[in-house]
């Protein structure tokens, strides 16, 4: 006992020699000759020194790096502190682990009330009682039989080397240490235990089943403290209330520990190898009954220091990451960088350069019309328009968008730069603070507790089932089929794990499972890096999920989740993929340099997708299609090498409130039938289309219907077919995946009813774009070809490189109402022949080229068309048109020319003189056209202003866009414009795809 005592600091200091203490002055000598002498003291000595005083003290504890990490070694019960997952990284102290492991060992020794009103006997009450028994030839006992035959309470029994076997089950029914005599390996026993006892160690031996079981330890009610033990093909079972305590232990050969019903058992620095079953088993829920020894043990987890995995799981912020992976525009989040520089670098990449938008129609577009006519009036030379003769018109509707903030900082709307900083994802510890069941969960040490284990090649790690609870942290999982499995409603809580090179998912969720799944490094898995399924409800915070040569995340059938603060990157296919009813709420991580889609929502797969950073991805930072149904708002989709956001064929969504912007394809690129919601979204700085709807029909084509889209580069196909086939290769890794569960992908047939997934939110028919602002992207703002209708309500579209509006084929009625399209350039909205169109309520102000040029059928109607560089409105070919109630001012040539054979009317307009010089005829028709009426429109010169400043401004109405609009009820129409619109605009695409598109050359 002087030995522990001394060196736990529970030995008074008179046992140390006064005189002697007096005499050894620390100064008498120097520190250095003092330590080498101190070198040579055992631990009592060391521990008597260390209570002489506070100079002695600091002098013990500096001996940490030589005499204490020699003792620390060179414990026959104890391995490196940081086995078996990491021997080569020294511990912050030997002396503090040492005193750890002395503190474990002695728990099986804690057992009976009458311990704790003894202030002397700290270990051992019955210390003069105990005997040591010898096993082994030429001993006194050569059986272990007969040695537990006679063996008292906490009696010692020493094997001694040789191979101990017996031909029935053995019974301990007393507290007893079993001591394995020499180094780990020389005493072997093939023996069934079963433990009748309230206590009992084992240490230094060897397990391996006998010829009638495969279970070599078994105990249901009692506490087993296990010491550096191997198990070679053996089974350890325990049983609630029974408990377990296992420490540097070695599990191979397929052995395996099965905990059923335990209400805490702590398994800590074991190896587990060469499994053909998951290595621990936790199975059922914890037992209500509690023995001795579950205080002790919850004692000692909270005395544990904090758990490490390896130099590469830090939490390593966002930025760092990007010396590891190529450097992409925009990797470094406070990298500021003009839509100029990086069009510039794009272009030299060969990206947006390689791409075809479509035949006809450059980066800007100008329509044929439009180049001749600005040609030959201006002679290529253009008009000052200056403020003298200019309308006032920046107090349209939407001009709080462009107004410098208090601060005296541009808008986003009116920045020619892009954003230069995106938000951090939060700390373990913000996370904590702000979710009280993640708190909870991180504090729960119920059932069964691993730490600082290594699992390696082998089928599985830890597998938890019907209703099951375990706590893992600090361990390493690699080379398996999967880590972890949760299932059957079981709780699991994983904090600072690394789970690595499975040859599946390297953490599966089934049938209702959840808990914490935090701060672990997830990579170079062969499927998904984490798997959810079925009603599986996890909370997975600041993880990094990398390098997977499938997805980061997978949620489907039915599976939830709350997935915040991670950092995914890397992985060949997307970040998180969410299909066939998945619906986990996904916010504040950052996914980026992935090798497909950031996020994919596909197969009726649902979700809310806030707050995140989507960057610098292969494919569409969020791609959306096949029913896919998310909320997706306020996330930072940007830098990435195709388009922004994808909404493919049949997909769905609200898309709110989103930070699109530095996308070398299309900001938004919407397609093929779909039904989304485009709420308040800024779209800037793209290098193509800022919005694209577009859509071909295409019956024909069943492989790009089907979304079967050809690969890029030769990494094949993607999308659902890509991670569909993934979760059948799963079922074929691993066959007892699906059917053991009763699965057989079930979750397939019961998915939820259209009528059951749209009841919460409002139904559309037509797709929706409203309140958006595309601004500063490289060709056209808002690009429309489609055989669908279209409704695009109160958006800003201004400083776009091409056209602001561009409507090249809209058989359907295309509505554009109460939009902003200024400074623009080239025209402010191009409608070509065979489109349906209709413009009501619009600003249509100083863009390049012409205010608006139509070639379709509809209606223009109560629009204002000022300071555009051409003509206000020409109408040309055989539109059949109604224009009607607008207000034009041009800068140069007619403020309404009507070309060719147009039929419909124009009246009740009102022109004004744009510049003097301009020699134009503000109101035309050509001679010919007797199809065309032209009726009560009135022209305002400059010479016959009474009162100049009256007449030229816009009152009554004020400048459009207003708060309202004319022929629209206030269901159909918000009470508010800006970004926080409440309607639901939409437009509704075919089948097919356009050929020409980034997205669909890589999809």
């Amino acid at each position: 006992m002087c030995d522990c005592a001394a060196f736990l600091g529970t030995a008074p200091i008179t046992e140390f020699p006064a005189g002697v203490a007096a005499a050894m002055e620390v100064g008498s000598l120097p520190v250095e000759l003092w330590r080498l002498i101190l070198a040579y003291l055992p631990l009592p000595d060391l521990g008597r020194c260390c209570q002489v005083c506070r100079a002695w003290r600091e002098l013990v504890l500096s001996l940490d790096n030589t005499r204490w990490r020699q003792l620390c070694l060179g414990c026959p019960e104890c391995k490196h502190p940081n086995w078996p997952s990491q021997p080569h990284v020294e511990p912050p102290s030997w002396r503090e682990a040492l005193k750890q492991h002395a503190l474990a060992t002695r728990t099986w020794t804690q057992n009976g009330p009458e311990l704790q009103s003894s202030a002397c006997l700290v270990f051992f009450r019955r210390r003069k009682d105990r005997r040591t028994w010898h096993v082994g030839p030429g001993c006194e006992f050569e059986t272990l039989r007969g040695a537990l035959g006679v063996a008292g309470p906490y009696d010692r029994v020493v094997l001694h080397p040789g191979v101990y076997e017996e031909q029935a089950e053995l019974a301990i029914k007393v507290p007893v240490e079993l001591i394995g005599l020499g180094t780990l390996g020389e005493v072997a026993l093939l023996v069934c235990i079963e433990q009748q006892c309230p206590t009992a160690r084992l240490c230094n031996l060897v397990f391996m089943p006998p010829w009638f079981s495969t279970v070599v330890y078994k105990t249901s009610w009692g506490h087993v403290q296990l010491d550096n033990c191997n198990f070679e093909g053996a089974q350890l079972q325990i049983r609630g209330p029974g408990t377990c305590q296992a420490r540097f232990c070695s599990f191979s050969q397929s052995s395996s520990a099965h905990l059923i019903g335990v209400a805490l058992s702590l398994l800590d620095s074991c190896d587990f190898s060469g499994s053909d079953i998951a290595s621990v088993t936790v199975e059922g829920p914890p037992t209500s009954e509690r023995n001795w020894a579950c205080k002790h043990l919850a004692a000692l987890t909270r005395t544990f220091p904090t758990c490490f995995v390896s130099e590469s799981s830090g939490n390593l912020k966002p930025n760092s990451l990007s010396s590891v992976e190529p450097h992409p525009p925009g990797c470094n989040n406070k990298n500021s960088m003009s839509i100029d520089e990086w069009q510039k670098k794009v272009l030299l990449e060969g990206v947006c350069h390689s791409t075809v938008i479509e035949d006809g129609w450059s980066d800007g577009e100008h329509s044929e019309a439009e180049d001749d006519n600005l040609d030959s009036e201006t002679g290529n030379k253009s008009i000052s328009f200056t403020l003298d003769y200019k309308i006032p018109c920046d107090h349209h509707g939407l001009s709080h968008l462009l107004k410098p903030q208090t601060n005296g900082s541009l808008p986003l709307a009116s920045c020619p730069d892009p954003p230069s900083e995106t938000p951090e994802p939060l700390t373990f510890q913000q996370e904590l603070e702000r979710d009280p069941e993640a708190n909870m969960l991180a504090a729960s040490t119920l059932g069964c507790i691993l730490r600082r284990c290594l699992f390696r090649d082998g089928k599985g790690g830890v597998h938890v089932s019907n209703y099951g609870q375990a706590r893992l942290e600090g361990n390493v999982f690699r080379g398996l089929n999967y880590a972890v499995r949760c299932i059957q409603n079981s709780t699991i809580v994983m904090l600072r794990n690394e789970v690595c090179e499975c040859r599946a998912s390297g953490v599966f969720l089934r049938l209702s499972a959840q808990g914490l799944i935090a701060e672990n490094n997830i990579h170079s898995n062969g499927e998904a890096g984490l798997d959810i399924r079925k009603g599986a409800n996890p909370i997975i915070v600041c993880n990094q999920i990398h390098s997977g040569l499938r997805s980061g995340v997978v949620v489907l059938g039915n599976g939830k989740g709350s997935i915040r603060s991670n950092l995914i990157y890397n992985n060949k296919e997307a970040g998180v993929y969410i299909l066939f009813s998945g619906n986990p709420v996904v916010s504040g991580n950052h996914i980026f340099q992935g090798q497909a889609a950031g996020i994919a929502i596909n197969e009726n797969g649902r979700g809310m997708i806030t707050d995140n950073v989507i960057r610098e991805n292969q494919w569409g930072g969020v791609d959306i299609r096949r029913g896919g149904d998310p909320v997706l708002r306020n996330n930072y989709i940007c830098h990435g090498y195709s388009d922004g956001v994808v909404v493919g064929e049949r997909g769905r969504g609200l898309i709110e409130g989103n930070h699109v912007y530095c996308n070398k394809g299309c900001g938004v690129w919407v397609m093929s039938s779909s039904l989304p919601q485009l709420l308040g979204n800024f779209i800037t700085h793209n290098c193509m289309y800022g919005l694209a709807v577009f859509c071909r029909k295409d019956p024909e084509n069943i492989e790009v219907r089907e979304g079967n889209w050809p690969g890029q580069d030769g990494m094949g196909d993607g999308g659902a077919n890509g991670e569909r086939r993934g979760v059948e290769a799963e079922g074929r890794d691993g066959q007892e995946n699906l059917n053991e569960e009763g699965e057989l992908f079930a979750w397939e047939s019961d998915l939820d009813s259209e009528d059951e997934r749209h009841s919460a939110r409002r139904s559309i028919s037509v797709a929706l774009v409203e309140g958006n602002c595309m601004s500063y992207n490289g060709a056209v703002g808002l690009y429309v070809k489609s055989s669908e209708p279209l409704n695009a309500f109160s958006n800003l579209v201004n400083c776009n490189r091409g056209t602001g509006i561009a409507v090249q084929q809209s058989s359907q009625l295309t509505r554009l109402v109460a939009n902003c399209i200024l400074e623009n350039g080239r025209g402010g909205v191009a409608v070509e022949k065979d489109s349906r169109v209709e413009l009501r309520g619009n600003g249509i102000y100083e863009n390049g080229g012409h205010g608006l040029v139509f070639c379709g059928n509809g209606q223009i109607v109560e629009n204002d068309m000022l300071g555009n560089c051409g003509y206000g409105i020409q109408v040309s070919g055989n539109a059949d048109i109604k224009v009607l109630r607008n207000r034009v001012q041009p800068a140069q040539g007619c403020g309404i020319a009507v070309l060719g054979a147009v039929r419909g009317v124009v009246h009740d307009n009102v022109i004004f003189q744009g510049h003097p010089g301009n020699k134009k005829t503000l109101l035309y028709m050509d001679p010919g056209n007797e199809s065309c009426v032209l009726r009560n429109n009135s022209i305002i010169k400059h010479n016959n202003c009474n009162t100049f400043a009256s007449a030229f401004m816009l009152e009554n109405p004020p400048p459009r866009p207003q708060a309202s609009s004319p022929g629209l009820s206030s269901s159909q129409y918000p009470s508010r414009l800006g970004i926080s619109m409440t309607n639901r605009i939409s437009a509704t695409v075919e089948n097919g795809c356009h050929s020409g598109s980034m997205f669909c050359t890589i999809l």
